[in-house]
């Protein structure tokens, strides 16, 4: 659902929509969830200084419910 989720946040913010790919890793800490888009849409999930995948982040980890999630 976490994935699903990440995907549909990113999608709405890059321009080549069809290269977003999100993955989830097990790791013994939690889970990692990876996201990869076109480089030329890189600026725009970073964000400025780091906000927007600062905000990604905070999103995220309020839909987690508790569980231990990286992003």
């Amino acid at each position: 659902m976490l994935e699903e989720a990440l995907e549909h946040l990113v999608t709405g913010i890059v321009d080549h929509k069809d290269e977003v790919q999100v993955r989830q890793k097990e790791l013994r800490r939690g889970e990692i969830l990876e996201v990869r888009v076109h480089p030329d849409d890189l600026g725009r999930v970073i964000g400025r200084s780091g906000r927007t995948a600062s905000a990604l982040r905070t999103v995220m980890g309020a839909l987690a419910g508790g569980r231990q999630v990286r992003i």
